[in-house]
């Protein structure tokens, strides 16, 4: 019997779903889930929603419930992470100082002077899970969801290269389908070979039934309620000739063209009608209004007598099932080092590409060369992401304060001394968390 591990397991709606897509696979169906957080009450929430699917679907699986890491490590072939290193009143200063210096930030997980800071507290947290994983369980398969994504799995797989690490995201499956979607096709009809960074990826082709669908997808883009669901996404489309991967909301924030002046931040980041047009601290909002409310949210759904077992479209439950399920082979886009992948990439970076599962680990799908107005774009958002890694690592502060200059909406914003006296104070915020620094 296979044992998966979620640590995090707190993050109710990642873990819910994931377990239910896993019992779908015949190879899990009397499986051993064992869930961990560090918050009790939330744990036990989870606990409850891993019971009621086990229940629905009659199941011969059982659930084990604990705040000890390695309680929960112990022998588990895969794990599964979903964790956020400090709550809502230590990130939300992430988007807030920025603020007060001119730089206007819509989600900030991923990369800028908010992901940059993120990733400084939770690196060191991720580093001490790996360990744990050597520890307990150094065959297992360990799939990141945890964000910033790249600088995440950057640190992990270049201090642990033994471990099976890889990152998942659901914005390539999701936004193939939303193109699908736009130009009339069935997702089962749509193929694609889709490569870049986390967040910042693009269809190098994506085809309908064989045929290239670029021609419908810019047919569509001019029927106005296509162009508003997605304003920034297709402005960069319109640009750079591929489709990028992560929301308009994500993407105003990783360039210098849409986030610089009110105006651009009306015109584009406000009005779009996607799930995320690019508000300011949108993401930040919407915990706040969660707060008083999460639990009751819970609460209604832990007392709805029935519950779908349909399977989602996230990969996790794929992976495992493709390492040491049924091990039917499964292709999936992957966060692992740039070792020979991307020639147009630095060395070493965390590259987000096809990778194929089997019981044999991982084996990325080698691209070549990114189209040159790509590579343009995001391999300074690399180099950002290999100096906030190296300076974590050495503790050296100016690494930080190159990172932070270097990030294209920052620099679009502010002067130089401006940068440095934002990213003081965002370090004196953090000072608590961030003990690698001197």
């Amino acid at each position: 019997m296979a044992k998966i591990a979620f640590i995090g397991a707190g993050s109710f709606e990642f873990t819910r779903n994931l377990v239910r897509d896993i019992f779908t696979f015949d190879a899990f169906k009397d499986a051993t889930i064992a869930l961990m957080d560090i918050d009790e009450t939330r744990l036990e929430y989870s606990k409850k929603a891993v019971e009621k699917i086990i229940k629905a679907g009659n199941y011969g699986a059982k659930v084990i419930s604990t705040m000890k890491r390695e309680e929960a490590l112990e022998g588990a072939d895969g794990v599964l992470c979903t964790i956020l290193s400090g709550d809502v009143d230590v990130w939300r200063y992430d988007i807030e100082i920025p603020k007060q210096y001119g730089v206007d930030i819509n989600v900030g997980d991923t990369r800028g002077p908010a992901g940059i800071f993120r990733a400084l507290r939770t690196i060191p947290v991720m580093l001490d899970i790996c360990k744990d994983i050597e520890k307990y369980c150094p065959d297992a398969i360990f799939l990141n969801y945890t964000n910033p994504m790249a600088m995440l799995c950057r640190a992990m797989q270049s201090r642990f290269p033994a471990l099976k690490i890889t990152g998942l995201c659901h914005s390539v499956q999701g936004t193939a389908g939303m193109l699908a979607r736009w130009i009339g096709a069935r997702n089962s009809e749509i193929t694609y070979t889709c490569a870049g960074i986390n967040h910042q990826a693009f269809y190098l082709d994506y085809k309908w039934k064989g045929v290239d669908a670029y021609p419908q997808i810019r047919e569509a883009l001019k029927r106005p309620e296509i162009y508003n669901e997605e304003q920034v996404r297709n402005e960069l489309f319109l640009l750079l000739d591929y489709y990028p991967t992560e929301s308009s909301g994500h993407n105003s924030e990783y360039n210098a063209w849409f986030r610089k002046r009110p105006d651009l931040i009306e015109k584009f980041c406000t009005h779009g009608t996607g799930w995320n047009p690019g508000a300011y601290a949108y993401i930040l909002k919407q915990y706040e209004e969660r707060k008083d409310t999460w639990q009751s949210t819970i609460e209604k759904w832990l007392e709805i007598p029935s519950v779908s077992l349909d399977r989602g479209n996230e990969y996790a439950a794929y992976i495992f099932n493709a390492v040491f399920g049924d091990k039917t082979l499964f292709k999936f886009n992957g966060n692992i080092p740039n070792k020979g992948i991307i020639d147009n990439m630095p060395k070493g970076a965390c590259v987000e590409v096809p990778v194929l599962a089997s019981p044999l680990g991982f084996e990325p799908v080698r691209i070549g060369k990114l189209p040159d107005q790509i590579a343009a774009m995001i391999y300074p958002a690399a180099l950002c992401e290999e100096l906030t890694v190296e300076g974590c690592f050495s503790g050296e502060r100016q690494k930080i304060h190159q990172a932070m200059a270097f990030d294209p909406l920052t620099s679009a914003v502010l002067g130089l001394h401006e940068i440095r006296e934002m990213t003081d104070k965002m370090f004196e915020q953090n000072k608590d968390y961030l003990g690698q620094f001197r």
